[in-house]
């Protein structure tokens, strides 16, 4: 399974991550919401995202960074890791530049997710 897939499957539960896309062009919608389950449509991320990171025995900023989002769902953080995800998500830049690409991407991944069908809060979208 994609990065990007694997990320959708935490959120919203491995039955909803078989239909996100993992080869979305960054220029292209992925999968309406309204191709998503009912229930995947009414998935709050910030909550399940909190209620995960209560757990972690990090402190970590889910809704800033790219890596503590990965680590927040026990998925790989490491920069091969987030060069494989921009790769997926069809990231232009460069990716030398890890900065960029992580704050990039962590718009991606919040963006996708939402356009997934994940309720996602309105301050997340406006970044």
């Amino acid at each position: 399974m994609s990065i990007f897939g694997s990320i959708i499957g935490k959120i919203f539960g491995s039955s909803h991550a078989q239909a996100a896309p993992a080869d979305t062009p960054a220029t292209e919608t992925p999968a309406a919401p309204a191709a998503a389950s009912p229930a995947a449509a009414a998935v709050d991320i910030a909550k399940v995202l909190d209620d995960l990171n209560e757990t972690n025995p990090e402190t970590l900023d889910w809704r800033v960074s790219i890596v503590d989002l990965l680590k927040v769902l026990g998925l790989d953080s490491s920069l091969t890791a987030r060069k494989q995800l921009a790769a997926e998500l069809k990231f232009d830049g460069d990716t030398s530049d890890s900065a960029a690409m992580n704050i990039w991407l962590h718009k991606k991944v919040i963006e996708l997710v939402a356009a997934n069908g994940g309720k996602v809060p309105a301050d997340l979208l406006k970044k």
